[in-house]
């Protein structure tokens, strides 16, 4: 169907005006590993309530533009409270917005300025080609011979280590919650403690005796 310019226009309009930028990747947990496959990437994850992520979506709309049709790098959206939420979690994002970069299964914290300017400069410098099956060349010799042992893998094997490898980290990281946790309650109790101490001791005639005391000073000056 053949639209007039006019009607290409308007629609354009609209679906701006509803949020969508053009050029514009929305990944989710179902599509994560086809999208990024073979790229660098560059990726926000947002909430729509948020004000800082509303303030800085057209600077990052403008990016996605500019690098929508790059062969090795990928600029990308990711809606934690939407369709991406599952993505998000797994990810383990805590704050709006969270900017992270670089290689898809291995995101660095981008912790620079949100304006155009500086996501722009930031990804001149910084989205290259990383170590990968794609860019062995980048790789040092370590990660060269495991990434040799694990493409000879079967996927079933393949998977299955992926999968121990994961629960080590849900692991590891629900122990810390705990201890965190563990350690919070004793700061509290310790805290509540030392008021009830203080307030025995101010209650034991502390504040009346220096009450006292600068009285007498008090009176002495007046001499």
């Amino acid at each position: 169907m053949h639209l007039p310019m006019r009607a290409k226009v308007a629609l354009l309009g609209f679906l701006a005006s509803a949020g969508h930028a053009v050029g514009a990747v929305e990944l989710t947990k179902a599509d994560w590993d086809e999208q990024t496959a073979g790229k660098t990437i560059f990726v926000k994850f947002f909430a729509p309530w948020c004000g800082h992520c509303k303030s800085m979506k057209p600077a990052w709309d403008k990016l996605m533009e500019e690098y929508k049709a790059h062969p090795s790098i990928l600029v990308a959206d990711v809606d934690c409270i939407g369709d991406g939420k599952t993505k998000c979690d797994e990810v383990g994002i805590k704050n709006f917005p969270s900017i992270k970069y670089g290689n898809p299964n291995n995101l660095e914290d981008y912790t620079g300025g949100r304006d155009l300017p500086s996501l722009q400069k930031f990804a001149q410098e910084n989205l290259r080609p990383t170590c990968g099956p794609e860019n062995m060349e980048l790789c040092d010799v370590l990660s060269q011979k495991q990434l040799k042992e694990y493409m000879a893998m079967p996927a079933e094997d393949l998977n299955s280590k992926i999968a121990e490898q994961e629960a080590s980290i849900a692991a590891a990281e629900k122990e810390v919650d705990e201890l965190l946790k563990s350690m919070q309650k004793e700061y509290e109790e310790a805290k509540i403690a030392k008021e009830n101490r203080l307030q025995e001791i101010k209650d034991s005639g502390l504040g009346l005796m220096r009450l006292v005391k600068e009285h007498r000073i008090k009176l002495r000056s007046d001499l």
